[in-house]
């Protein structure tokens, strides 16, 4: 089958390795990709956000699937257009992907079929916005309602601070129009893990557990980011919270999307806080996470594209799906100044050394014009190690990183240890 990941991180990267696995894949393309990529895959120039490009290109090139990896794409309805092109494409469609590209929309489905999150409103005026703030007190989380590229939430501290936020958002359009509306939301308390799940539309099938580290510095301080790195599986995550989650949650979730007449198929992202009350839904997501795939892949014993096409015709029900035993880390290389400013276009050093002890996902690279591989992102490299336990993944993954070298590179040095 000749396949095509929409997509250029770290989580595409993933994606493609694994596919590259699978016997049924005889020409694997990537669009647009980046410097790893281009080691399992073909790049293709064509921005993830270029619909019509992307189909035409599709169609062209007589594509016989089409994986839709990031939330933009997916929320602009490239699903829908691949599959009116008679092209078969995974991911949700537009009217799907609303669960993570409308938080109004999600907290909206949640309390309709009372699925357990936190309280919350949604406020399109400012002074409104305001005035709950004053009220509810703090600490209390501000959220942009559409897409920010996973930085559209902040916990404040302070009633001051949930102030700065929703004036960033909404006067100061810090989101564009992705702030113009606001969800605000009570403070939940308690260890957050993330859960994916494949799902078909009725069925779905939950993937291992995995917790990831949101703050850019150590003992989760600074700004937040895509995700500074990631562990699966999570122990906090016991065999009765997963029981939980599927009742009272993961199904219901499912269900109400299809009672809605929003079908989702594709991969469902349960960002979950472990109250003392239950779990609660923190966020949903359309897709897979950046960087929770790929540690969860590393541990995918089973065939990806049977998976995914599984997910896409409704048979999912039918699908085995193994993992490996163990754990898997991710420990992520990012830019010097990274969610903020940052220079790129360093050279990087390493890698094949790194290589022989992990594998090295490329989430922010580009091929220079000698060949060489070079910084082109925030978030640069994703070294993901497996082991017997997660004391060992996560060893052999700060092990793994030791040879890799670029101007300004900062990483955490407390994954999977807070």
């Amino acid at each position: 089958m000749k396949v095509l990941v929409v997509g250029g991180g770290g989580r595409e990267h993933a994606i493609c390795w694994k596919l590259a696995q699978s016997p049924r894949v005889t020409e694997l393309y990537c669009a647009p990709g980046n410097g790893g990529i281009a080691q399992v895959a073909k790049c293709v120039p064509i921005k993830a956000t270029d619909v019509e490009g992307m189909v035409q290109w599709a169609r062209e090139n007589a594509m016989d699937f089409v994986m839709v990896a990031p939330d933009d794409p997916l929320a602009l309805g490239m699903v829908d257009a691949l599959e009116a092109a008679g092209i078969r494409a995974f991911g949700p469609r537009a009217n799907a992907a609303i669960i993570e590209a409308s938080k109004a929309f999600s907290k909206g489905l949640m309390k309709k079929y009372h699925i357990p999150t936190a309280k919350y409103e949604t406020f399109t005026d400012l002074d409104n916005a305001l005035s709950y703030i004053r009220a509810q007190g703090a600490p209390i989380v501000v959220k942009a309602d559409g897409l920010a590229l996973g930085k559209g939430v902040v916990v404040a501290a302070t009633v001051e601070e949930a102030e700065a936020a929703v004036r960033d958002m909404m006067e100061g359009r810090k989101f564009g129009d992705s702030g113009s509306t606001v969800v605000i939301e009570e403070c939940m308390v308690g260890p957050e893990v993330t859960v994916l799940a494949f799902c078909d539309g009725e069925h779905l099938v939950p993937m291992l557990s995995s917790q990831d580290h949101k703050r850019a510095y150590d003992g989760n301080q600074g700004p937040n980011t895509g995700g500074m790195g990631a562990f699966c599986p999570s122990p906090k995550y016991t065999p009765e919270i997963a029981k939980e989650c599927m009742d009272k949650i993961f199904l219901p979730t499912v269900a109400a999307m299809k009672a809605e007449g929003r079908p989702f198929k594709g991969v469902i992202y349960f960002g979950l806080m472990l109250t003392k009350d239950g779990p609660r839904v923190v966020e949903y997501n359309a897709r897979f996470g950046d960087p929770e795939t790929q540690p969860i892949l590393s541990m995918l014993d089973s065939d990806l594209l049977d998976i995914f096409e599984a997910c896409v015709d409704g048979t999912l029900d039918r699908c085995e799906i193994k993992w490996k035993k163990g754990a898997a880390c991710c420990l992520v290389l990012a830019s010097g100044g990274y969610p903020v400013k940052y220079q790129s276009g360093y050279p990087i050093s390493g890698l094949d050394e790194a290589g022989r002890l992990a594998t090295v996902f490329h989430a922010g690279t580009k091929i220079g014009k000698d060949g060489s591989i070079l910084t082109a992102g925030g978030r640069v490299l994703g070294v993901t190690t497996t082991g017997s336990n997660l004391e060992e993944a996560i060893s052999r993954a700060y092990e793994a990183a030791k040879p890799i070298s670029f101007r300004d590179m900062h990483f955490r040095t407390d994954i999977g240890k807070v």
